[in-house]
């Protein structure tokens, strides 16, 4: 199964991710299928490729909860109820 997730990058302490389409059994460093975006959490700033994340999900590629929320942010997925 395909997932959307983050990789980590930047210095200790400091922080940036990229959002890459990955197998689920592959480490978090491990080489991606795809990067697909751009999220730095001390500036908030955030990179998508919205054609290819879209692909990706029609492919049945499955986001992680936080790259979900930030494709909720960016109104490319639906909002689901939390509960």
């Amino acid at each position: 199964m395909v997932k959307l997730r983050l990789k980590r990058f930047g210095k200790k302490g400091k922080p940036t991710f990229r959002i890459v389409a990955m197998h689920s059994t592959t480490r978090r460093q491990a080489i991606p299928l795809e990067e697909l975006g751009f999220y730095d959490p001390r500036t908030k700033e955030t990179r998508l490729d919205v054609e290819g994340i879209k692909r990706r999900l029609q492919q049945g590629a499955q986001p992680t909860d936080s790259v979900r929320r930030l494709l909720e942010k960016a109104s490319i997925l639906e909002p689901i109820a939390r509960g």
